[in-house]
C-alpha cells in the first residue's frame, strides 16, 4: 500500500496565499461597490432634482410638455441596470422603485399650478441636494471605517500566516529530532550486536568498547532531550495555530456577516428618511392639488412606505453576490502527516492552557461590560439621529389655501421649510451628533472584533478543557454511569473485578478523542471494563475529587458516632468546595447509593463500594500513615454513600444535573404503582415467600433439591411463581419448563419474559416491583439467604392452585406475626463480609476479649439465618481474598474457579473475623447496638 502524499510547506503556503488573495480582491471590490452605490445614489438624486426642476417649469405649461418629460426619463432609465432588473423579477431597491412609480404617475398628470411649481423649485429640489451632500459625506466616513476594518482583517490573516509558518517550522524540527533519535537507537543496537563475549576479550580491549558505548548512550540521551524539547515546541505551536485559526475564522465571519451590513447601514444613515421626507412633501402638494389623482398617488405612497434600508441592503448585497459572499472557512492544514487537529491537553501544556483560559475569561468579562456600555451609547445616539431625520416637516397643506393673488402664494412659500431660521442650527446639531455616533460606532466595532477573537479562543479552550456549562458532569463520568445503570447494576463484583486492560484503554482513548463509545444501546462492552474506566478517570485527576485541604476536616468527623450528625458535619464541610465539584459529587454518590441497593445481586454494599472508591476519591496525603487513615477514609465514603441525600444539596439549592435511577425512558423504565397498591403487593410477596419457605418444606421435603443447586429466592420471584401456578392449566400442568421456578435454575428476567403482556423489565423495575414499602426484604439478611424449595406441578393443577390459595390465606397472619417476631429477636443485623477487606480490622467487644467464632456470631442472627448458615457451612467460597493489602482495588476481587454455565453464583460463606487484642484506645470500636442511631442503615443494606 502506497504511503499517503502530504502537502509540502510551499503547497500549503501557496494555498493560503491564494485564499488570502481572493479575500483581498473581495475587499477591494467591496470598496468599489460602495463607491458605485453612492455614485448611483447621487446620480439618482441628481435625476430627481432635474426631474422636479423640469417638472416645475413644465407645470407652468400644463400637460402639453408633461408627457414629453416622462418619456424622456423613461427612455433614460431603460438602459440602466435597475430597469433590466425590474423587467427580470420586478425586484428593485426601494428608492428606485419609487422613481419608477413617479414616472408612471407623471404620465397621468395634465395640469400645473404655480404653487406646485414654487414648491418644486424651493423645497423638494433643495431636499434632494441636501440628501446628495449627506450621502457623499456619510460615504467618506464609512469608507474610513471600512478601510480600518479591512486593515484589521488583513492583520489577522497575516498573524495566522506567521503562526502557521511557526507551526510548520517547529513540527519539521520535531520530525528531524525524532529521526536522529531513531538513528542513535539503531547505532546503539548495532554496537551491542557487534560486541564480543566478555570472556573472549582481553583486559586492554574492554575499555575502548566501554567508552564507545558510553558515547553512544550520551549521544542518545542528548537526542532524546532534543526530541522532547522540539516535540513540546511543536505542540505549543500547533495549539497556537489552532487558536489563531479559530479567531481568524470568527473575525472573517463577523466582518462579512455583521460588519459589512453595519457599514452599509452607515452609508444609508438618514438617506431613506430624508428621501422619505422629500417625497412626502411632493405627495402633500399633489394631494391638495387634485383629489382625482388619489388612485395613482396611492400606489406611489405605498412604494414610499416601503422605503426600507434593511430590505434595500439585502437586495443590494444580492445584486453583487461575488463581492459580499462570505469566503470559505480556513481549515486546519495538517503538516507532514500530523493527524492531531485539536488542541492537545497534555500535562506539559495543561497548566498553561488553564491559565490562559482563566485570563481569557477575565478579559472577556471586562471587555463585554465596556463594549456593552459603548453599544448603549451608540444606540442612544442613533436614536437621536433618527429622531432628527424623521421629523414630520413634509406637510405643505398650508400652501394651498385660496388667495386673491399670486403675491400671497410667494409669501407663503417664503415661510416654508428652507427659510426657517432654525434649519441651520438643526443641521449643525445633526452633523455634530453624526460625528459622535461614528466615533462610538468605531469603538464598538473595534471592541466587538476583539471580543469575537477572544471569545472564539475562550470557547475552544472551554470545549477542550471540559468547562462548558452544558457539560457540568464530565462526559466520561456521565456515559459510564449511564451504561452501568442500564446493564451493570446486578453485575457481581462490579468495581472490584478488574476488566480487560486493552478494552479499558480503548474506551479511554475514545473519550480523549472526543467520542463517546458507550452511546449505543447495545451491551457490547464488558461492565468491569466500563467500571474500570470510571475509576481510572477519577484516579487520574490532577486534583482529587475531595480537596486535600479538607482531608483532616473530613477525617475528624469519624469521632462522631451518630451517623446523622456525622452526615450533617460532612455536609457543612463539602458546602465549602466549588459548586462544579459538588455537582459531580452529588451525581456520583447518588449513583453509588443506587448501586448499593442491589448488593444482594452484585455483592457490593456501601462499605465495599467505599473500599473501591476511597483511595481514588480521597487519597491519603503522603505526610500521613496510609494504612491507619485508609479505614477512616472508607468509613467516610461509606457514610456519604448511605446519606447522600442528606449531605448534598438538592436541585433547588444547587443547580446542575441530577442522577436519575431510570435512564432509558419509555418501555424500559415505567413509573411505579400507587402507594397503596405497592404496599399490598409487597405484603402479598412477603407472605408468599414465607409460605414457600416455611410450609412447603414440610409438604415437599422429599422432592427438594440440594441447597447448593437452588438460587436464593426473591419475593418478586416467588410472587411470580404463585401467579404462574394459579394460571397453570392444560398442557402446562404436567411437565415443568426449563425456565420455570420448579427447577433449580431460573431468573426473574426469564419468568417475566415468558409473559407476553409484560414489558421488558429492568433492574430498577424489578427492584420497584419486588421491594414493597411495607416490608423490604433486602433489610433482612435472614430472608435473603433462604433458598426456595421447588414446587411440583401436578396434572391436576386447578385443584392444586385452589389448595395453594387457601393455605396462603390461612397462614398469612401467622407468617406476618413470625416475621415481626424475627425482627425483634435479631438484635444485630450482620452483613456478610463479601469483599473480605484487609485494610480495616473490626474490633469486637466481649467478655473474654477474643474474636467471635462462627457459632457465636450466628447466635445473634435469626433462626432462619441460622438454618442458612448451617446449610452453607461446608461450601467452598467462590471468591478468595487477595493477599495484597495495597490500595489498588482493581485486583482484590478475583474469582478463583470459573463457574459452569447455568450454575448461579452464590456469595461466599461467612469467614470468622480475625481476633484482635483489645488496645488501650478504643477509637475504632463500633458502638453498642442499643446506642446505634436509628438512621444508620449500614448493616441492613
Amino acid at each position: 500500500m502506497s504511503t499517503p502524499r502530504f502537502k509540502k510547506d510551499k503547497e500549503i503556503i501557496a494555498d493560503y496565499e491564494s485564499q488570502v488573495k481572493e479575500i483581498r480582491a473581495q475587499l477591494v471590490e467591496q470598496q468599489k461597490c460602495l463607491d458605485q452605490q453612492t455614485e448611483m445614489r447621487v446620480q439618482l438624486l441628481q435625476d430627481l432634482q432635474d426631474f422636479f426642476r423640469k417638472k416645475a417649469e413644465i407645470e407652468m405649461e400644463y400637460s402639453r410638455n408633461l408627457e414629453k418629460l416622462a418619456e424622456r426619463f423613461m427612455a433614460k432609465t431603460r438602459s440602466t441596470k435597475d430597469h433590466q432588473q425590474y423587467k427580470k423579477d420586478q425586484n428593485l431597491l426601494s428608492p428606485v422603485n419609487c422613481w419608477y412609480l413617479l414616472l408612471n404617475q407623471v404620465r397621468r398628470e395634465s395640469k400645473d399650478h404655480a404653487t406646485l411649481s414654487d414648491i418644486y423649485l424651493n423645497n423638494v429640489i433643495m431636499r434632494f441636494m441636501q440628501i446628495s451632500e449627506d450621502s457623499t459625506r456619510l460615504l467618506k466616513k464609512s469608507k474610513e471605517i471600512a478601510f480600518q476594518l479591512q486593515e484589521d482583517l488583513m492583520k489577522v490573516l497575516n498573524e495566522l500566516y506567521t503562526v502557521m509558518k511557526t507551526y510548520h517550522m517547529y513540527h519539521s524540527e520535531s520530525i528531524n529530532a525524532e529521526s536522529k533519535l531513531k538513528e542513535a537507537e539503531k547505532q546503539e543496537e548495532k554496537q551491542i550486536g557487534r560486541a564480543d563475549p566478555v570472556f573472549n576479550m582481553r583486559m586492554e580491549d574492554k575499555y575502548p568498547k566501554r567508552s564507545s558505548v558510553k558515547k553512544i548512550e550520551k549521544m542518545k540521551e542528548k537526542r532524546q532531550a532534543k526530541y522532547s524539547e522540539n516535540k513540546l515546541k511543536s505542540i505549543k505551536a500547533r495549539n497556537e495555530y489552532l487558536l489563531t485559526l479559530e479567531a481568524t475564522n470568527s473575525s472573517v465571519f463577523k466582518y462579512y456577516i455583521h460588519d459589512l451590513s453595519d457599514l452599509i447601514d452607515c452609508c444609508d444613515l438618514g438617506y431613506h428618511a430624508s428621501l422619505n421626507r422629500a417625497l412626502r412633501t411632493y405627495l402633500s402638494a399633489e394631494y391638495n392639488l387634485e383629489t382625482s389623482r388619489h388612485e395613482g398617488l396611492d400606489i406611489i405612497e405605498n412604494a414610499v412606505d416601503s422605503l426600507d434600508p434593511r430590505s434595500d441592503r439585502q437586495r443590494f448585497m444580492e445584486m453583487y453576490p461575488t463581492a459580499f459572499c462570505p469566503p470559505a472557512k480556513f481549515e486546519f492544514q495538517s503538516h507532514m502527516g500530523d493527524e492531531v487537529c485539536q488542541i492537545s491537553v497534555q500535562p506539559s501544556v495543561n497548566g498553561e492552557l488553564i491559565l490562559r483560559f482563566q485570563q481569557l475569561q477575565s478579559r472577556l468579562a471586562t471587555l463585554k461590560i465596556e463594549n456593552e456600555e459603548i453599544k448603549k451609547t451608540s444606540e442612544a445616539t442613533l436614536t437621536t439621529i433618527q429622531d432628527m431625520v424623521t421629523i414630520e416637516d413634509y406637510d405643505v397643506s398650508e400652501c394651498f389655501h385660496h388667495s386673491r393673488s399670486t403675491e400671497s402664494v410667494k409669501s407663503t412659500v417664503s415661510e416654508t421649510y428652507l427659510s426657517k431660521p432654525s434649519i441651520a442650527k438643526r443641521r449643525a446639531n445633526q452633523q455634530e451628533t453624526e460625528q459622535f455616533y461614528f466615533m462610538k460606532f468605531r469603538e464598538y466595532l473595534e471592541g466587538s472584533n476583539l471580543i469575537t477573537k477572544l471569545q472564539a479562543k475562550h470557547d475552544l479552550l472551554k470545549r477542550t478543557l471540559g468547562e462548558g456549562t452544558d457539560t457540568t458532569i464530565p462526559r466520561v463520568v456521565e456515559s459510564c454511569i449511564r451504561y452501568i445503570n442500564l446493564y451493570g447494576l446486578q453485575h457481581q463484583g462490579i468495581f472490584r473485578v478488574s476488566g480487560s486492560q486493552l478494552e479499558v484503554n480503548d474506551i479511554k482513548n475514545s473519550f480523549e478523542r472526543g467520542n463517546d463509545p458507550l452511546t449505543d444501546d447495545e451491551n457490547n462492552h464488558d461492565i468491569n471494563s466500563v467500571a474500570g474506566v470510571l475509576k481510572l478517570y477519577f484516579r487520574g485527576l490532577e486534583n482529587p475529587l475531595f480537596p486535600k485541604e479538607r482531608f483532616n476536616d473530613l477525617l475528624s468527623c469519624i469521632r462522631i458516632e451518630n451517623l446523622y450528625e456525622r452526615a450533617l458535619y460532612i455536609r457543612k464541610i463539602l458546602l465549602t468546595i466549588p459548586r462544579s465539584v459538588l455537582v459531580v459529587m452529588r451525581y456520583l454518590f447518588a449513583f453509588l447509593n443506587h448501586l448499593s441497593q442491589y448488593s444482594d445481586e452484585n455483592m457490593m454494599d456501601p462499605y465495599n463500594l467505599a473500599i473501591c472508591f476511597g483511595p481514588t476519591l480521597m487519597p491519603t496525603p503522603d505526610s500521613q500513615d496510609q494504612v491507619s487513615c485508609q479505614a477512616h477514609v472508607n468509613e467516610i465514603i461509606k457514610t456519604i454513600i448511605i446519606h447522600n441525600e442528606t449531605i448534598f444539596p438538592d436541585a433547588k439549592e444547587l443547580d446542575g444535573p441530577i442522577y436519575e435511577k431510570c435512564m432509558a425512558g419509555g418501555d424500559y423504565c415505567q413509573k411505579a404503582d400507587s402507594e397503596a397498591s405497592s404496599e399490598i403487593y409487597s405484603t402479598t410477596s412477603v407472605c408468599c415467600f414465607l409460605f414457600v419457605q416455611i410450609v412447603y418444606p414440610s409438604r415437599h421435603r422429599k422432592r427438594s433439591d440440594p441447597p447448593s443447586r437452588r438460587p436464593p429466592a426473591r419475593p418478586s420471584d416467588v410472587h411470580c411463581m404463585v401467579h404462574e401456578s394459579q394460571r397453570g392449566h392444560g398442557g402446562h400442568g404436567g411437565t415443568p419448563e426449563m425456565g420455570s421456578p420448579v427447577l433449580g435454575h431460573f431468573s426473574p428476567r426469564d419468568v417475566l419474559r415468558s409473559r407476553n403482556h409484560m414489558p421488558m423489565d429492568s433492574p430498577e423495575r424489578r427492584r420497584r416491583t419486588g421491594h414493597g414499602s411495607l416490608t423490604n426484604i433486602s433489610r433482612h439478611e435472614s430472608l435473603k439467604k433462604m433458598e426456595s424449595p421447588p414446587i411440583r406441578r401436578s396434572t391436576s393443577s386447578g385443584q392444586h392452585s385452589l389448595c395453594l390459595l387457601q393455605d396462603i390465606e390461612e397462614t398469612m397472619n401467622t407468617a406476618l406475626n413470625e416475621l415481626r417476631e424475627l425482627e425483634r429477636q435479631s438484635s444485630a443485623k450482620h452483613a456478610p463480609d463479601v469483599v473480605l477487606d484487609t485494610l480495616e480490622q473490626r474490633q469486637t467487644s466481649g467478655s473474654n476479649g477474643g474474636g467471635p467464632t462462627p457459632a457465636s456470631s450466628s447466635e445473634s442472627l435469626s433462626p432462619i439465618h441460622g438454618v442458612m448458615l448451617r446449610s452453607t457451612a461446608n461450601t467452598d467460597p467462590l471468591i478468595r481474598r487477595s493477599t495484597s493489602s495495597s490500595s489498588d482495588t482493581m485486583s482484590t476481587f478475583k474469582p478463583v474457579v470459573a463457574p459452569r454455565m447455568g450454575v448461579q453464583l452464590k456469595p461466599p460463606a461467612l469467614r470468622p473475623k480475625p481476633m484482635v487484642l483489645p488496645k488501650s484506645s478504643q477509637a475504632a470500636q463500633p458502638p453498642e447496638t442499643s446506642t446505634q442511631d436509628p438512621l444508620d442503615k449500614s448493616c441492613t443494606m
